[in-house]
């Protein structure tokens, strides 16, 4: 028999790197274009015998590493394809046992001839070759570099040639590449996939490490907006930010967007104070291009930006009230139309909105519709000034601090006790803001002050010289703010004598008042003791 199979479709397989399964299979069914090919199969080698019925387990030498029949194709006398199942009688060879064995032992090939007519020392199913009139046999090793991957064999009911026997040596190495590449691709799809999902565990990792990393804080107050933001970040409740400048307002904006589910979708800004009212709505709409003089194309408005995701409406007091009106009908009805286009188009954005200023009173002076207020402020949250969060000012400073460090490439800097009093005491007109700015400034000076001041010292020196030079100067407080100031002041008491209250110099001899009416506010008034 002379094998006929031309080389260009194993080298195809060589360059494609399918998959391991689809390469075997492929390479057999290149076998079975032969006519006179009955039985084509592939043993690979694998590690372990991990089938403890195995029919030839007491004769493998060490039960480590034994043939695995893994792709198989034949055609009977009749001219059906048969014998593709790779189970049975010889799914598995311990290596050095049998014909097949022994080739993956040595790396010998194998050549039978008349298997008809004069029987051989190799052939363990007589019965079947003479019923099948095979002939010849021939078994190369699927070598690799230097590594035996396994075995390929064929049954023919004729005679192989010389010249027959020889070009199925080359198939077989060129099988060899085929293979070899094809499990170097599934391993790198493996490790790739690993890869993946380690990334996605990592990131699940770091999230709940830093969960809201960008929220800095540990006082009730702050604890009280970080659980208000898990609550209502998974829906899709409009959301109304309130406070003062400096608080924070955009940091909870981006953590409420980050937590819900559109947080693959863009957030979009918008500063209501800085758009004027004759390009109110292209800013917001967009506009077609000639709607007006300078409009040289098509422009897309800032909630077609956020289709899919959050529009953030950030000083949303100061917009005028005459075209609160036209924001109020596109955040009802999810619809506007392009400046200069007639045909509306349908956006799909959750808004989150914030204001410095106290809508509620906006809205009883007329300065501020009722109607829109009511649609912002479904579900508010007040973030209060610094100076009403005591308990925040130091891992704030310390973030500040760390962060700048990192910029300047310096080492890191530590804050003494009399720089966090220091900071404690000053009022933070500016809040946030203002603290962040100053220990910026502080660092600067530090570093670049022809008098070498450390970092200590210029805290210091900025906070004396910027706190309110008297309490004439400082604002007539409420019953609240009364409260928030005693709740302060106790604070600093605690502080100042390590949170000591009974005996001499404690927290109420300080404060001249009774231990017991200092206990019970501090109860109260939800005021963290720590050693």
């Amino acid at each position: 028999m002379t094998m006929e199979i031309g080389s260009d479709s194993i080298s195809e397989l060589i360059i494609r790197n399918n998959p391991v399964n689809e390469t075997l299979q492929a390479i057999i069914l290149q076998l079975m274009e032969n006519e006179e090919v009955a039985l084509a199969r592939i043993w690979l080698i694998d590690q372990g015998d991990i089938c403890k019925v195995c029919i030839l387990r007491t004769e493998c030498p060490d039960q480590e590493r034994c043939l695995h029949l893994t792709a198989s194709a034949g055609r009977n006398l009749k001219g059906a394809d048969v014998w593709t199942n790779t189970e049975g009688r010889f799914q598995r060879f311990p290596i050095g046992v049998r014909k097949v064995g022994h080739v993956a032992a040595t790396g010998e090939s194998i050549y039978l001839d008349d298997l008809g007519v004069s029987g051989s020392e190799w052939i363990v199913d007589e019965e079947w070759i003479k019923a099948e009139k095979i002939e010849g046999f021939a078994a190369h090793p699927l070598r690799f570099k230097e590594d035996i991957l396994g075995v390929l064999a064929v049954f023919c009911r004729k005679n192989i040639s010389k010249e027959s026997f020889a070009w199925l040596r080359v198939f077989a190495n060129q099988a060899s590449v085929a293979i070899a590449n094809a499990r170097a691709a599934e391993e790198i799809e493996r490790l790739r996939d690993q890869l993946r999902q380690e990334n996605e565990y990592l990131k699940e990792e770091i999230n709940e490490v830093t969960h809201h990393k960008q929220l800095i804080g540990k006082s009730p107050a702050w604890k009280k907006i970080l659980d208000q933001i898990d609550l209502v970040a998974p829906t899709e409740a409009t959301v109304l930010l309130t406070g003062e400048s400096g608080t924070g307002k955009e940091l909870v904006a981006r953590a409420l967007h980050d937590a819900s589910s559109r947080k693959d979708k863009p957030l979009i800004r918008v500063n209501c104070a800085a758009i004027s009212a004759e390009l109110f709505e292209s800013e917001f709409f967009g506009h077609a291009k000639g709607a007006f003089t300078g409009a040289v194309k098509d422009r897309v408005g800032r909630f077609q930006l956020a289709d899919g995701g959050t529009i953030f409406l950030d000083e949303i007091g100061e917009l005028p009230l005459g075209l609160q009106g036209k924001l109020l009908r596109v955040l009802q009805e999810r619809q506007f139309e392009r400046v200069g286009e007639g045909k509306s188009r349908t956006v799909d954005v959750r808004v989150i909105a914030a204001t410095n200023r106290d809508l509620a009173a906006e809205v009883e002076t007329g300065n501020f519709r009722q109607d829109l207020f009511y649609r912002l402020s479904v579900f508010p949250i007040h973030l209060p000034p610094l100076r009403k969060r005591l308990e925040d000012i130091e891992p704030l400073a310390r973030h500040f601090l760390d962060q700048y460090a990192r910029r300047a490439r310096c080492e890191p800097i530590r804050l003494s006790a009399q720089n966090l009093k220091t900071l404690q005491e000053y009022w933070y007109p500016g809040n946030v803001r203002e603290l962040q700015n100053m220990i910026e400034r502080a660092m600067i000076l530090s570093r670049f002050s022809m008098s070498k001041f450390t970092v200590s010292q210029v805290i210091d020196q900025v906070l004396v010289k910027d706190r309110p030079a008297s309490a004439a100067e400082s604002p007539i407080l409420s019953y609240d703010e009364l409260r928030d100031f005693e709740r302060e002041n106790i604070i600093r008491a605690l502080q100042k004598t390590n949170y000591k209250i009974y005996g001499a110099d404690g927290a109420a001899e300080v404060l001249k008042m009774k231990p017991t009416t200092l206990a019970s506010k501090i109860k109260s008034m939800e005021i963290p003791m720590r050693p």
